[in-house]
């Protein structure tokens, strides 16, 4: 199992975010928010966002830091990448 964090660049909500990311399926990027506490409502399309303040904890629990095109990159490899409109908002859809 491998998940995969981009570095807190992502301005939001007066905060600075990550993506979370799996190259495998959904269900490993669910479980793998879900031992860390991270709520479900922080998935959108095909990533969890992580605020900075999160980030070393979450590398600390095993995700690999990659830069962000890779976690695009990643994502189209998997088949699992869901752009914005694609109509997949709860990541119901497992692979």
């Amino acid at each position: 199992m491998t998940i995969y964090i981009d570095p807190p660049t992502w301005p939001g909500h007066g905060r600075m975010w990550s993506h979370l990311v799996s190259d495998v399926s959904y269900d490993e990027l669910h479980g793998f928010a879900e031992r860390l506490g991270v709520p479900r409502r922080a998935f959108e399309r095909d990533h969890y966002d992580i605020p900075s303040h999160r980030y070393a904890e979450v590398v600390a629990a095993g995700a690999v830091e990659v830069s962000s095109r890779e976690v695009v990159r990643l994502l189209h490899g998997a088949g699992l990448r869901r752009r914005k409109g694609s109509g997949h908002q709860d990541g119901g859809v497992t692979r």
